[in-house]
């Protein structure tokens, strides 16, 4: 490697493919020394694809893009978050009407939501997965409205932030409360150690 790729990434171990300031929050939780660069993907599901097939693909794609694309060789981490209800992928909201569907339909149910982390080296990529339950409280169509205002669904998987003002419609969790946020602390650990990528150093971002 030149050492103009090798100063690149100088301090970090490991390059983040995602401008979420969620997982960016979690890997600074966990002492990860990283930098950020987005990886921009296709995220379109495809024909006979299962829900956990399509957001592992994801995951996986984002860290090979990533790494294809950097100028360096650190290990890139992908991850993806869906919201699933009665089989339906719920996405990011489009505008109101869409936030209020998708709140109206998570409205006193229960959902799962998957997510999957991916570390790309160049060499090797590995994919693991978190699902959990969700069970939500009734939502008034006043709330809709209401949690629309805040900004806070947009951009959001199914319309809400479980660590924000959406965790008022919260009954109960059965699973990764780090994988509803959008990276599953526990999987992420694993494939950190799998790369020898080390935890709980000096936060970077």
């Amino acid at each position: 490697m030149s050492s103009e790729r090798s100063n690149q990434n100088k301090g970090f171990d490991l390059i983040l493919a995602s401008a979420s300031p969620r997982r960016v929050d979690i890997l600074n939780q966990i002492g990860v020394r990283f930098s950020v660069a987005p990886a921009d993907i296709n995220e379109s599901q495809w024909s006979n694809e299962s829900s956990a097939e399509f957001v592992c693909r994801l995951a996986s794609q984002k860290a090979k893009t990533g790494y294809d694309a950097q100028i360096g060789s650190q290990p890139v981490l992908g991850a993806d978050t869906i919201v699933l209800c009665n089989e339906q992928i719920f996405g990011k909201p489009k505008d109101y009407s869409d936030s209020k569907r998708m709140l109206s339909q998570l409205s006193g149910r229960a959902h799962k939501v998957i997510s999957a982390v991916a570390i790309n080296n160049g060499i090797e990529s590995a994919v693991l997965m978190s699902e959990t339950l969700v069970i939500f409280r009734a939502i008034s169509e006043q709330e809709c409205l209401n949690y629309w205002s805040t900004g806070e669904p947009d951009g959001k998987a199914g319309s809400y932030a479980i660590q924000g003002f959406g965790s008022i419609f919260v009954e109960s969790i059965e699973g990764s409360y780090s994988g509803v946020v959008g990276l599953p602390i526990a999987e992420t650990c694993r494939l950190l150690r799998r790369f020898e990528i080390p935890i709980w150093q000096s936060l970077s971002v």
